[in-house]
């Protein structure tokens, strides 16, 4: 699992531009899969025939991750950007790397000794924020990027304590690895294996592929919030880490239905798996997009806890991705879903 996580985690894939991302995932689940395609957004499709075709199961799990977007080249060499699902708070004085030669730049703004009172009270703001490629003017920095080039986090991949992780893009490349190993096993049902683009834009992706694909039933598998080393409150705290995966009840996209979550907690509970619920109902997944396409979908969500999502040090425990792909494996293998 952590060496499937590190080569996915590897590969750029911001919002709308996800080729290298998917180009990998399409490679790992040819041999797994009957068929793998894309679609005409990007998508990853991989089909594989299940014990019963009386049911059509879609699983999902976005592809796309956070990162910035150059959209203007100055004079003076250096590139205005803007934010591809980051808060601003989060990029000052962070390295970058830009477009497909990963082209390393730092995210800056005005030295603090130069600012104002009120402007030291407050985070900088997105149009206060400039990336420095160390280019000397307009014409040097054209050599190296263009606008219109996508940035990810310039972030090692590292293991670290009890059993932690951190790395850019664990969102959600943690649910890329568990559809993954998923694949291994031959499914209850004729299941699509939908690795999805444009999600943090929207769930736009998978908008698409339900629309294709109509299944009867679909699975979302994903990171979500986990605030438990800073909240006090405990229902601040929104998930734990090392409580296992995450069973949604609603979130700010889809409200789930009771009966198919109460499925999904036996099988959970059959299969031994460790599992919590998430006390904050803010975040949206896949799910809306498709529990409301094609004339309706039974959807249920699972999802691994993690800190400092959508940041450059999303740390998430392994144990915790553990259950979730064994939630997962149970969830695909079973019958009573």
């Amino acid at each position: 699992m952590l060496e499937l996580l590190k080569k996915l985690c590897d590969a750029r894939g911001v919002t709308g531009d996800e080729k290298e991302i998917g180009a990998l995932i399409a490679e790992l689940a040819a041999p797994l899969a009957d068929k793998v395609e894309r679609d005409a957004l990007g998508n990853v499709l991989a089909f594989k025939k299940g014990r019963s075709s009386e049911k059509t199961v879609m699983a999902d799990a976005h592809m796309d991750e956070v990162g910035i977007l150059v959209n203007y080249i100055t004079d003076d060499g250096s590139l205005k950007f803007t934010g591809v699902g980051v808060d601003a708070r989060v990029l000052n004085g962070r390295r970058f790397l830009i477009g497909d030669k990963r082209v390393p730049a730092v995210a800056g703004t005005k030295p603090i000794h130069l600012q104002s009172m009120e402007e030291r009270e407050i985070a900088p703001p997105m149009e206060k924020l400039y990336l420095d490629i160390g280019a000397k003017d307009a014409d040097e920095a054209r050599k190296y990027v263009k606008i219109g080039d996508t940035g990810i986090f310039d972030s090692e991949f590292v293991t670290f304590g009890d059993g932690l992780v951190k790395a850019r893009a664990l969102d959600n490349r943690i649910g890329c690895a568990a559809l993954l190993k998923a694949m291994e096993q031959q499914p209850a049902y004729d299941t699509w294996y939908v690795f999805s683009v444009l999600e943090e834009s929207g769930g736009f992706g998978a908008r698409v592929a339900t629309d294709r694909i109509r299944p009867d039933l679909a699975i979302v598998i994903d990171t979500t919030t986990c605030a438990d080393f800073v909240e006090k409150p405990a229902a601040a705290k929104s998930t734990i880490l090392g409580n296992g995966t995450v069973i949604f009840l609603m979130e700010s996209t889809t409200y789930y239905n009771p009966k198919s979550v109460a499925k999904v907690k036996k099988i959970a509970a059959d299969a031994g798996v460790k599992w919590q619920h998430k006390s904050v109902t803010l975040g949206g997944l896949n799910s809306g997009s498709i529990q409301r396409t094609s004339g309706g979908c039974e959807t249920v969500a699972i999802a691994t806890p993690c800190r400092y999502l959508h940041s450059a040090a999303c740390t998430a425990k392994l144990s915790d991705m553990e259950e979730t792909s064994k939630l997962l494996n149970a969830l695909l293998a079973s019958t009573e879903l």
